[in-house]
C-alpha cells in the first residue's frame, strides 16, 4: 500500500494541492481518512472472500461506521503516541457539521478522531504506522466476534 500512497501523494502535489497537516482541517483529515479506512476494508473484503457485491456493500457497511469505529478507537487509544492523540482528540472535539441519522453523537465524534489520525498519517507519509492501525482495526473488530 505505501507505493500507492506514494502515488496517490505525488498526483495531489502535482495539482498544486498542500500535504502540509497544518493547513488542512481536522474535519479535512477525518474525510480523507475515512476514505482510507473505507479502501482497506474494501479491498480486504474483495480479495479474501468470495461474495457478490451487494453482500460485500453490506459487510464493509457494517465494520465502515461510526459505532465499529467507536469500538476500534476506544481499544486503540492506549496504544497511540503523543502526536497521534493530539492528533485524534482535536478532531475528536470539532464541531460537526451535520449528524448523520441512527448515529450516537459520541460515536460519530470518536469514529472522527479516528478517522482524522489515518489520515494525518498519510499525508505526513508515515505509512507503515498507518498500515499497523488499519490491521489492528480489523484485528481488534474479529476478537469482539
Amino acid at each position: 500500500m505505501s507505493a500507492f500512497c506514494d502515488e496517490l501523494r505525488k498526483t495531489i502535489l502535482s495539482s498544486g494541492a498542500s500535504l502540509d497537516p497544518g493547513k488542512i482541517r481536522p474535519l479535512a483529515l477525518a474525510y480523507l481518512g475515512d476514505t482510507i479506512f473505507d479502501l482497506y476494508v474494501r479491498s480486504i473484503l474483495v480479495m479474501t472472500r468470495s461474495m457478490n457485491p451487494k453482500a460485500m456493500h453490506i459487510t464493509a457497511s457494517g465494520i465502515v461506521n461510526a459505532a465499529s469505529q467507536a469500538r476500534i478507537v476506544k481499544m486503540m487509544l492506549p496504544l497511540l503516541s503523543e502526536e497521534e492523540m493530539a492528533v485524534y482528540k482535536i478532531a475528536r472535539n470539532q464541531k460537526p457539521q451535520t449528524l448523520p441519522k441512527n448515529m450516537s453523537p459520541v460515536d460519530y465524534k470518536l469514529a472522527t478522531g479516528l478517522e482524522a489520525l489515518l489520515g494525518y498519517l498519510f499525508v505526513t507519509e508515515q505509512d507503515e504506522r498507518l498500515m499497523e492501525l488499519l490491521q489492528m482495526s480489523i484485528g481488534l473488530l474479529k476478537r469482539e466476534e
